[in-house]
């Protein structure tokens, strides 16, 4: 096939590169590039040299040759100004979510992917051709090739599982989408990047959000929105016990950055308006934890809402997951209600993602 492999300089998008290469694909290379250079010349540093100069051995040992795309624009229209906006509002935003839908999968896929067979990146997720139906037992039967539908399949390990990061894909986009190591794990990952002996087989994985790369979040959050001292405020007792920077450094659940004594203590409410952040200690915080929410803005990766009402549901990245039932609302509106677990970190802003044994359906943005 003809196949665009997206590389960030990492060891997964680079594994993908030479499996795909191995397999006697015809290849070309892309490194989106998407930083804002006006936003982080406050670093005094461009850490995203490394990224480039790793991209290049990695495509020149492999002899497969690399475009860089500029997306800057896209990404300030797509995802960054969606960011601000919901942290303004004191929501909890995921840029990772949309990059994938709106840039990797959205704007790369709209210049380019008519070009191409397929579109890889170094996700560990899966496609599956194929109808799923229910089956005695837990999860799908897949009888591949027998639609056109196209499924999101979790990996073989489940910490490094991206499928929730790609639930907001359409059909569309899942059926140009492929994804060369979904079906290893991340040490299998770091073995092939050893066998392969690519340039940056050592190379420690990026921590920070997609389009800021080595550069902490709270850093990107103070150079566009400051700071602005406001109270901490214990919940149960209305009591001020101190003061923060501003209210869109937290979100709910969080314990870094509360710098308290006396601890643990946790965010279980804030307000955006008077700029209060309500925290509670440890040993009240699970009392306060939710059973139900709703989640709006749903995207049912087949095309249309499933007809199933229980599901296994994750709301942050992770192993971690939920048996669940919804209820429809109506405007693509669903009342969630866990059934053994309540959840201390339910935020408004972030993803619900819906599974049914390995599938994921999709997902929305909890309200």
């Amino acid at each position: 096939m003809k196949i665009a492999v997206l590389v960030s300089g990492g060891v997964d998008s680079s594994v993908a590169l030479r499996l795909l290469k191995d397999e006697g694909h015809e290849l070309t290379a892309f490194y989106l590039k998407i930083w804002l250079e006006d936003e982080l010349a406050f670093l005094g540093e461009c850490p995203w040299e490394d990224d480039l100069s790793y991209v290049r051995a990695v495509c020149e040992q492999a002899g497969v040759p690399l475009q860089i795309v500029p997306f800057q624009k896209e990404y300030w229209e797509r995802v960054v100004a969606y960011t601000i906006d919901e942290v303004k509002a004191g929501r909890t935003p995921n840029p990772d979510m949309l990059c994938n839908a709106r840039i990797k999968f959205g704007a790369f896929y709209d210049v380019f992917g008519k070009n191409f067979d397929k579109v890889a990146t170094g996700h560990y997720a899966n496609v599956v051709d194929g109808y799923p139906e229910p089956d005695s037992g837990s999860g799908f039967r897949v009888k591949p090739g027998t639609t056109s539908r196209f499924f999101l399949k979790k990996t073989p390990d489940t910490i490094k599982d991206q499928t929730y990061f790609l639930s907001q894909l359409s059909q569309e986009q899942l059926s140009k989408a492929l994804f060369p190591i979904g079906g290893y794990t991340k040490k299998e990952v770091r073995a092939l990047a050893e066998k392969f002996q690519l340039p940056n087989a050592k190379r420690k994985d990026s921590q920070g959000i997609c389009f800021l790369g080595k550069i902490p979040f709270d850093k990107f959050l103070e150079y566009h929105l400051g700071k602005r001292p406001g109270k901490l405020i214990e919940y149960e007792t209305k009591k001020v016990l101190g003061e923060h920077s501003g209210f869109w450094y937290f979100t709910v659940g969080q314990r870094r950055g509360i710098k308290l004594s006396g601890g643990p203590w946790y965010v279980v409410k804030k307000d955006a308006e008077t700029n209060e952040i309500f925290i509670s200690h440890g040993e009240h915080h699970e009392e306060l934890a939710r059973g139900s929410f709703i989640v709006g803005g749903l995207n049912w990766i087949s095309g249309a809402p499933s007809k199933k009402t229980e599901f296994q549901i994750k709301v942050r990245h992770g192993a971690k997951m939920y048996p669940a039932v919804i209820k429809s609302l109506g405007e693509n509106q669903i009342k969630v209600s866990l059934k053994k677990e309540t959840d201390q970190g339910i935020a408004a802003g972030q993803f619900a993602v819906f599974y049914d044994g390995e599938i994921c359906l999709g997902g929305g943005t909890i309200e």
